[in-house]
């Protein structure tokens, strides 16, 4: 019966004149991700992005469309010729189906007139429609409620051809990725960062990644689940460039010169700085990191301060404000919870102190790394760092 999709957006409709470039990115962005799945015609009608499918593909299309960044939503439709007669009809048969398969008893016709040239306006075919679908249904218990149906059947009559829907399949909404500049992301293999760097992509920003590792004091299990992790957002994002960064040697120099309780306030301030150098050799203009304020001893205010103060860059926290239940539910929803919870050691856990401190002073920390040869070091792990291409397979 579904013969084409329609994909809605959101924000891109009030983009004024630079609209076309939202949908352009959109429409590749949709093709692109259909693309697991086979060949697809995407294309755009008016403002409308369609996608024509069939009986046997429409289903898994609508799950992978409303993934794409910038859909707000998706419909199955049934796509006919302009002719009001064959609109009305299609309208009594969609309704026929839907009373069929499931325990409908009251449904409402709604009309959107697109060529205005049309006899009657959206209000009069409405009441038309609605009056030939409810004389000519079989099931005579069946009743029109405008106020509170429980479906909806939507008929347009465009200047191309009609459309008939009543289903919709929310999307993520945003923007097209691509169109908002690069961001380095600093991924870990736990559950915070994933979904940091998923809400930043959802904005439109092309991602990539930098994971600091402490192999072999860490074994390649958690480099391979960040792999894992990084794969499962490439799903929404596309190919991931992944750069892997040793740090034992910066967090061996941190642990023999400085005091204990700074370890982590220190080792987060090299990870910054080697993730903006990275990240400026990759033409990113900024950090993304899964910092939730006092989450942890080095993400308290104090913490956050004298780590923002290690770079110039500047530094998105999407997390920042949002609990700890409400990141998992996200998790769960893009699929790298699971991941995520998989026990393997990190760096971060492996020169931890007992007691870390909570309210560390930047004059402190600053005097604390003139014990440390913070240049030299940065340079040898970043040129001792691997980059790899990840793709969702």
């Amino acid at each position: 019966m579904y013969n084409i999709l329609i994909a809605k957006y959101g924000e891109i409709g009030v983009k004024g004149k630079n609209r076309y470039l939202f949908e352009n990115k959109l429409i590749r962005n949709i093709r692109n991700m259909l693309k697991s799945i086979g060949e697809f015609h995407v294309y755009k009608e008016y403002g409308r992005i369609y996608i024509d499918v069939d009986d046997t593909n429409y289903l898994k299309a609508m799950d992978e469309v409303r993934k794409v960044f910038g859909v707000v939503g998706v419909c199955p439709a049934i796509k006919r010729e302009k002719d009001y007669d064959v609109l009305k009809e299609t309208a009594l048969e969609l309704l026929k189906e839907k009373v069929e398969k499931g325990n409908i008893e009251t449904f409402k016709i709604a009309s959107k007139r697109g060529d205005k040239s049309f006899k009657f306006t959206s209000q009069e075919m409405s009441i038309d429609i609605g009056g030939y679908v409810l004389s000519n249904l079989d099931n005579k218990s069946v009743k029109v409620d405008v106020r509170n149906p429980q479906i909806t059947i939507t008929c347009e009559y465009r200047n191309e051809h009609t459309l008939v829907y009543a289903d919709s399949v929310a999307g993520y909404g945003g923007l097209p990725l691509g169109t908002n500049g690069k961001a380095m992301c600093l991924l870990s293999g736990g559950i915070d960062s994933p979904v940091s760097s998923w809400m930043v992509a959802k904005r439109g920003v092309d991602i990539e990644a930098v994971h600091f590792h402490s192999y072999p004091f860490t074994n390649e299990r958690s480099q391979e689940k960040v792999r894992d992790l990084a794969r499962i957002l490439s799903k929404y994002c596309g190919p991931i460039k992944l750069h892997m960064v040793n740090t034992l040697d910066i967090q061996k120099a941190i642990a023999e010169n400085c005091n204990e309780e700074e370890t982590t306030i220190l080792s987060r301030r090299f990870m910054m700085r080697i993730a903006q150098q990275i990240g400026e050799s990759r033409y990113c203009t900024a950090l993304v990191t899964g910092e939730s304020i006092g989450q942890v001893a080095s993400q308290t205010m104090q913490g956050l301060y004298c780590t923002n103060a290690s770079v110039t860059m500047p530094v998105f926290r999407p997390l920042i404000a949002m609990d700890k239940i409400d990141i998992i539910k996200i998790a769960e929803d893009i699929g790298t919870y699971e991941t995520s919870i998989i026990p393997e050691a990190d760096c971060c856990s492996l020169f931890s102190p007992k007691k870390p401190v909570t309210k560390p002073r930047l004059e402190r920390i600053e005097k604390s790394e003139t014990k440390l040869d913070v240049e030299g070091l940065i340079k040898s792990a970043i040129e001792n760092s691997v980059m790899e291409t990840i793709s969702f397979e």
